[in-house]
C-alpha cells in the first residue's frame, strides 16, 4: 500500500493506494473520529458490483449505513440531482457529525462532494474512487461540482476530503474503455510534471490496459503523486494548479458541444493532442515531443483529433471557459515531456487551424 499525502495544513489528508485498501477504512473512520452514522452516496452499478459488501463490511464494524443511489451518467450530475439527495439525507435525520462516502467514478465523486460541502455547510467526505479516471484525478484536490447548462462543472465548491481510498482491485470489473479513459489522466500527469512516468506509459502501454496489478499501483501512484505536489502549492487553482488543465480547455468544450456523448477521457485526449500541435506551431514543442505524445495517446486507444466534432460549435464553448480572464482564455502548453506553460498568448483562430487538421 501506498499512502501519498496533500499536504494542506489542517485540510491535509492522505490518498491511500493498493490492492484491498477498502478493507482499512472502518478501522480509518473509528481512529479519525467520523461518526458512526455513514451515507454512501453512488449509483446502482458501482452498488450491485462493490456497494452492498462494503455495506454490510460497515455494518458489522458497527456503523449504521444510508445508502443512497444516482443515475449513472453525466446529465445526473445536476442542481436538481443534488437537490433529492439533500432530501433524502435530511429525510434519513443525517447531521454535521455524519459522513459521506462517494463511491464511484467522477460523476459521483463531484455530485456526491458539492453535496458533502454544501449540506449543513459541511459534513465529512471521504472519497471511494471506483473508477481509473477518478483514482488519479478526480478525487484528489477538492475539486466538486455540478453541471449547470450545458456546460460542465459550471457551479461548485473547493472541498478537501477527509482521505481517499483508491483500491486497485475495484479496477478489474472496469470496461477497457474507462481504462483508456483513466489513461488520459495518467498521460495528462505524465506530461505537466513526470517523464519518468511518460516513458513507462511509452514502453508498458500494452501492460498497463492488460491491467498488470504491479504496474497499475505504480502508475496511479505517481500520477497521484503529481497532483497532490500540485494541490499542495496551490489549493485554490490560482497559478500552478491550473497546469492539471493541460488538454481540459478544449477537452471540456467538446464534452458540452456533444451534450457529453464524447467520453472525459476522450475528449481530454482529443485536446492534449491539440494543444501539443500549438505548442509546436508556437516554437515551444519539438516536434519529436509532439510525435512522441501522440503516439502514447494512440497507444492507450484514445483519439487523437477532433475532426468529428465541429470546430465552430469548439470555439463558441472555449469562451465559457472557468479559468478565461477579461475574455482571454488560459491554455496550458507543454514545452517538452515533463513541463507545461501557462499562457493566455493562443488565440481562437490557432485552435481553429489545429481543429481543422
Amino acid at each position: 500500500m501506498h499512502a501519498i499525502r496533500v499536504a494542506l495544513g489542517a485540510r491535509s489528508y492522505n490518498t491511500y493506494i493498493g490492492t484491498g485498501v477498502l478493507d482499512g477504512l472502518a478501522t480509518h473512520l473509528r481512529c479519525a473520529k467520523l461518526g458512526s452514522k455513514l451515507t454512501i452516496i453512488t449509483n446502482p452499478t458501482v452498488f450491485e458490483l462493490h456497494g452492498f459488501s462494503l455495506k454490510n463490511t460497515l455494518i458489522n464494524a458497527g456503523f449504521e449505513v444510508n445508502v443512497l443511489t444516482v443515475s449513472d451518467g453525466e446529465e445526473y450530475k445536476s442542481l436538481e440531482s443534488a437537490g433529492e439527495l439533500y432530501d433524502e439525507m435530511s429525510a434519513a435525520l443525517t447531521e454535521r457529525n455524519n459522513t459521506v462516502l462517494a463511491l464511484g467514478g467522477g460523476v459521483i465523486g463531484d455530485l456526491a462532494g458539492f453535496v458533502a460541502a454544501t449540506y449543513m455547510r459541511g459534513v465529512s467526505l471521504i472519497h471511494l474512487p471506483t473508477t481509473l479516471l477518478a483514482q488519479v484525478d478526480s478525487s484528489i484536490g477538492g475539486k466538486t461540482a455540478v453541471n449547470h447548462g450545458r456546460f460542465k462543472n459550471q457551479i461548485g465548491v473547493i472541498y478537501q476530503p477527509r482521505a481517499v481510498f483508491s483500491d486497485t482491485s475495484v479496477l478489474k470489473t472496469l470496461p477497457d474503455q474507462h481504462i483508456s479513459n483513466g489513461i488520459a489522466e495518467i498521460i495528462k500527469s505524465a506530461v505537466i510534471g513526470d517523464k519518468v512516468l511518460f516513458g513507462m506509459l511509452a514502453r508498458r502501454m500494452l501492460e498497463l490496459k492488460g491491467r498488470n496489478e504491479r504496474l497499475l499501483e505504480e502508475v496511479i501512484r505517481r500520477a497521484t503523486a503529481v497532483k497532490a505536489r500540485i494541490v499542495s502549492r496551490d489549493e485554490h487553482d490560482n497559478g500552478i494548479r491550473n497546469t492539471l488543465n493541460f488538454g481540459h480547455t478544449i477537452g471540456h468544450a467538446i464534452e458540452s458541444v456533444t451534450a457529453f456523448d464524447v467520453s472525459h477521457g476522450a475528449a481530454v485526449a482529443m485536446g492534449m493532442a491539440a494543444a501539443g500541435r500549438i505548442a509546436a506551431r508556437m516554437g515551444l514543442f519539438a516536434q519529436r515531443d509532439l510525435e512522441n505524445l501522440i503516439s502514447v495517446i494512440a497507444g492507450a486507444g484514445l483519439p487523437t483529433s477532433a475532426a468529428s466534432v465541429n470546430t465552430a460549435d469548439i470555439l463558441k464553448a472555449i469562451k465559457h471557459d472557468k479559468k478565461a480572464v477579461s475574455g482571454l482564455v488560459k491554455f496550458i502548453l507543454p514545452v517538452r515531456i515533463g513541463k507545461v506553460v501557462i499562457t493566455n498568448k493562443v488565440t481562437l483562430d490557432m485552435v481553429a487551424e489545429v481543429l481543422s487538421e
